[in-house]
């Protein structure tokens, strides 16, 4: 592991993830998932999502749109909370999960639709 690429990645998840959510991953990792902390953080979170060619509103469409596809309502929730704090509108999310409607399903598009309402009322917007 890279210190330094997994400190800036460190910084990063927890500006769009949440302080909270990153810590608590971190502290309550073990022997095994512990190498995915820090290949995530290290790789997504810094080697990606540090990159210049895209700002973080962008990144946070794209990946809306392709952890729909992949249908994954666990990491779908978390993104959502990093869209808001990375400059979406719920209405911005709305477009993105109709777009996603179209392209990879209604299904997938309605469990998104169903997560972000959880993640809107936990934020209370």
């Amino acid at each position: 592991m890279n210190k330094e690429a997994f400190e800036k990645g460190l910084k990063t998840r927890r500006e769009v993830l949440g302080a909270d959510y990153v810590d608590n991953s971190i502290k309550n990792a073990d022997a095994f998932n512990m190498p995915m902390q820090e290949l995530v953080t290290e790789y997504c979170w810094n080697e990606i999502w540090n990159r210049p060619g895209l700002d973080r509103r962008t990144r946070s469409i794209i990946n809306l749109s392709m952890i729909t596809a992949l249908n994954r309502p666990h990491e779908l929730k978390l993104h959502v909370r990093g869209a808001i704090n990375n400059g979406l509108s719920k209405e911005d999310i709305q477009e993105v999960f109709l777009q996603a409607a179209i392209y990879c399903g209604v299904p997938a598009a309605i469990d998104s639709f169903r997560c972000a309402k959880e993640v809107f009322a936990e934020m209370e917007i």
